[in-house]
Order: structure tokens, then sequence, then C-alpha cells
């Protein structure tokens, strides 16, 4: 049974509205929260949409897949995609409450208030977190490109 847990996938879904403190702490929704302690997940400042960036949160097996993509890139594009990446990133722990702690430069590029709220969304296999009014807009434009993807499926 330990084995289990330890291999355990979560699947980040669905979309959570929470409060940020005033340290900016923001509370991960339980079902998204690893079983064993001391899991780091990185927070990446994500350019996702004209409308604004949000900040992406991939566990531990994502951001190892995304610097093995990152790798198998031209020398180029990969030194470049690592600097951005690198200086616009942090590793983050829960705390014993399950909450992480938004970094205030991070914070402030995706538009992150303390004493506000945020959005997180759910992607399957990892998760970002969002100004409210900024994934309004994104909302309303990947409600018209899901619906297109959505026929290609069928």
């Amino acid at each position: 049974m330990p084995d289990e847990k330890k291999n355990e996938i979560c699947v980040y879904n669905s979309r959570f509205r929470h409060g940020v403190d005033e340290k900016r702490r923001v509370q991960i929704p339980s079902k998204w929260r690893p079983s064993q302690p001391g899991v780091e997940f990185t927070l990446i400042v994500w350019p996702r949409h004209k409308a604004g960036v949000c900040l992406r949160v991939l566990p531990p097996q994502e951001m190892t897949k995304l610097m093995a993509e990152l790798d198998a890139m031209s020398a180029d594009k990969r030194g470049s995609l690592k600097r951005q990446i690198g200086s616009q990133s942090a590793q983050v722990a829960l705390d014993s409450a399950g909450r992480i702690t938004i970094p205030q430069e991070l914070a402030d590029a995706a538009d992150i208030k303390a004493d506000e709220e945020v959005v997180m969304v759910g992607l399957l296999d990892k998760f970002e977190i969002w100004n409210p009014k900024t994934h309004e807009a994104v909302k309303a434009a990947d409600e018209v490109l899901s619906a297109q993807a959505f026929e290609l499926m069928e």
C-alpha cells in the first residue's frame, strides 16, 4: 500500500476561487494536495494569453517533463527559454495548512494581490492561478476555441 501512495497521480480538474492572505498565501484545494509531505510545486509566470499572464503550477513529474522538453530543443531556443523560465519561477511547498506562498515578484507579474481572490483552474496534469478579471477574459476566448477543438475529437 505505501508504494501505491508514492506513485499516485493527481488529476487537477475543476475551478476554485480562494482568497489570498496578507502574506500572499493561498489555499490549495484539498483534492489537489499531494498525500506525502515535502512535495514542492514549481510556479512559473506563464504568458498564456494576450489578455494577461497567470502562474502555471507544476507538480514534480510535470516539471521533470518540461525540463526534458527544453533539453530536446535546439540550443538557441533552449537557452532562451531556460533563462526565461528559470528567472520567472520558484519552488514552493505546502505549509501544514495546505497553503502555498506566492513570491512577491511572481504575484506582481500575474497581477495577484494580497487580501484579494484568485481563480485556480485545473489543466488535468497541472493547474494555473489567475487574477479573476484576467481569467474571465481568457475564459471567454477559451470557450470559442474549445468548441472548435471538441469538434475535431468526434
